[in-house]
């Protein structure tokens, strides 16, 4: 009796370990396969890598993709150059990405190329380009003419509302400056007739578009138009350029100057007062916001009116066609700069 005992208990024990291992949670391959699945590749291509503004982005995007999982890398060319910035998109096609976020340098020029990623079934999201046709959306941060007006008010206020002003753009090909300067001149002729451009825009790109360009292209402004009282750059490299023409000429405090900068490129300017005041909207956040639209687009969640994209400034966005708009411009002068230091 004992020895059968023994048996039915062991035997009992064997049943129970098999069973539990009946009930294991272990993954099957195919829910492996489906949660691997849902890991999307996304590239960011901006106007040019290796400046400040991008890098900023690319902070977002590495926050995102630590947040989700996802995999997002930043790629561009060394310059801001249309033919490049092609090259670079084609590339990343070619490795099968799920998704391309792209600034463009030339939205015309990039068409070809964006509809051949869509033809190959890749997301395309832009940034800056609210006319981008071969895009699923454009998300911006703001409506481009009331940026533009906004700016143009700072610099006003800063001139009085009198006097002779040039507007500096990275290029005269890239869509978003020409709508903040569109903006910015139609503020002024509606609400300060004193004030007048000395010039056509002019375009750093054309002594290289960077901060050393904008030095460049401004010093002969200043030389032309000796009577000018003020600057807007619209584009990131633009101020502290400028900035260095106004000081060099011996004109901090008389010339005004405003427009989209960085503390972290015009910080000293903002201390000497030579710029009192720049905006922009952060660049990590629309890296992450592009990304989170991407990854709904890719799931296929509807995209509409009012949607939150989990990102300050993109909780309540409007849509209007495939063009997404957030709210989430600021306003920094050295008194808050610290509160934006990148």
């Amino acid at each position: 009796m004992k020895k059968l005992a023994m048996f039915l208990v062991l035997l009992l024990t064997f049943s129970m370990l098999t069973g539990c291992g009946g009930t294991s949670t272990t993954p099957s391959n195919n829910e492996k396969n489906e949660n691997e699945a849902k890991k999307y590749v996304i590239a960011n291509v901006p106007k040019m890598v290796g400046i400040a503004w991008w890098d900023r982005m690319e902070v977002g995007n590495k926050q995102f993709a630590k947040e989700t999982g996802h995999e997002v890398f930043q790629v561009g060319a060394s310059k801001a150059d249309a033919a490049e910035q092609v090259k670079v998109i084609e590339d990343v096609i070619a490795q099968g990405v799920d998704a391309i976020n792209v600034i463009p340098v030339s939205p015309e020029a990039l068409e070809p190329v964006l509809k051949k990623a869509m033809d190959n079934g890749v997301v395309v999201i832009s940034h800056e380009a609210p006319n981008q046709e071969n895009v699923n959306y454009d998300i911006e941060a703001f409506r481009n003419k009331e940026y533009g007006a906004h700016i143009m008010e700072n610099l006003a206020t800063e001139m009085g509302g009198k006097g002779g002003y040039c507007i500096m753009v990275g290029a005269l090909t890239m869509a978003s400056h020409q709508e903040w300067a569109a903006g910015a001149i139609e503020y002024q002729k509606a609400k300060y007739p004193d004030m007048y451009q000395v010039c056509d825009m002019v375009e750093s790109m054309a002594q290289g578009g960077s901060q050393e360009g904008s030095y460049k292209v401004a010093k002969e402004v200043i030389a032309s138009y000796p009577e000018i009282k003020g600057f807007i750059g619209m584009d990131m490299t633009n101020a502290p350029g400028i900035a260095m023409a106004i000081e060099e000429a011996g004109k901090a405090g008389e010339i005004a100057l405003t427009g989209t900068s960085l503390v972290s490129v015009v910080r000293d300017y903002l201390e000497n007062g030579t710029i009192n005041k720049i905006s922009f909207w952060d660049p990590a956040i629309a890296g992450r916001a592009m990304c989170s639209l991407a990854v709904k687009v890719i799931e296929g969640e509807e995209i509409k009116n009012g949607i939150d994209l989990g990102v300050p400034g993109f909780e309540e966005c409007t849509l209007e066609g495939n063009l997404l708009v957030g709210s989430a411009w600021v306003d920094v002068t050295k008194e808050n700069m610290a509160d934006y230091d990148f």
